[in-house]
C-alpha cells in the first residue's frame, strides 16, 4: 500500500473519532482532546494530497466521513436509517470510487503524455 493511502486511512480515522468526539464531549478537557484529535486530522489530510490527486483524497475523506457519521448515528446514537438515506449513501459510495477511477485515468493519461 503507498504511504499517501496510509496517510488516507489515518486521517478518515481520525475523522470518525472527532466526529463522534463531537456528540459526545461534555468538559472542557474533552473538547480539548477532539481538538487535539482535529489538528492531527488535519496534519495527515495535505500530506496525502502529496503523492495523490487532492480530488481523490478530498472525495475519500469526505465519503468515509459521511458514511461513517451516518453509521455511527444509527449504531450509536439511536437515529434512523431508511431506504432513502441507504440509496444515498450507495450514491456516495459510487461518486468516490468514481472519482477514483477517473483521477487514476488523468494521472496515467499525464504520465504517458509525459512519456512521449
Amino acid at each position: 500500500m503507498n504511504k499517501a493511502w496510509i496517510y488516507v486511512v489515518l486521517t478518515c480515522l481520525f475523522e470518525l473519532i472527532w466526529v463522534y468526539g463531537f456528540n459526545t464531549a461534555e468538559t472542557w478537557w474533552e473538547w480539548g482532546i477532539v481538538i487535539g484529535i482535529i489538528l492531527i486530522d488535519f496534519h495527515y489530510l495535505p500530506k496525502a494530497c502529496v503523492s495523490l490527486p487532492t480530488g481523490t483524497v478530498y472525495a475519500v475523506f469526505s465519503g468515509v466521513g459521511t458514511i461513517g457519521t451516518v453509521l455511527m448515528d444509527v449504531f450509536l446514537f439511536g437515529g434512523s436509517f431508511n431506504t432513502a438515506m441507504f440509496l444515498f449513501v450507495v450514491l456516495i459510495v459510487i461518486g468516490v470510487i468514481g472519482l477514483n477511477l477517473a483521477d487514476n485515468k488523468a494521472v496515467e493519461k499525464e504520465t504517458m503524455k509525459g512519456a512521449a
